[in-house]
């Protein structure tokens, strides 16, 4: 995986891949107990909804996409109950962007 600046092909900017991994995580954490109660695909996306030159975020949006045509209201609130704990309790990295931790830099000696 190639990581450069915006617009040079065949990269990814470290802002896609923070994205990618926010909504990579979610996903994944919540993949079972969506599959368990209807059908269809997952899809998960992360905007970036910076405003244009800022240099950080405010709060990265993360969607999961799914159908849930299937679902009565009870069953929808159940499962919207359990994806959140779910991704609360276990998703790594919106955990982690969650809690802002500090990034040290190393440079060389």
């Amino acid at each position: 995986m190639r990581v450069g600046r915006k617009g040079v092909e065949g990269t990814f900017t470290p802002v896609e891949l923070l994205l990618a991994a926010a909504a990579g995580c979610a996903v994944v954490t919540a993949e079972t107990l969506i599959t368990r109660r209807v059908d269809g695909d997952v899809v998960a996306r992360a905007d970036d909804v910076r405003p244009a030159g800022a240099h950080e975020f405010d709060v990265v949006p993360v969607t999961l996409d799914y159908d849930i045509s299937q679902l009565d209201d009870e069953q929808r609130a159940a499962l919207e109950t359990a994806i959140r704990r779910a991704i609360d309790q276990l998703c790594t990295v919106t955990r982690t962007l969650k809690n802002a931790p500090t990034t040290p830099l190393s440079l060389p000696d």
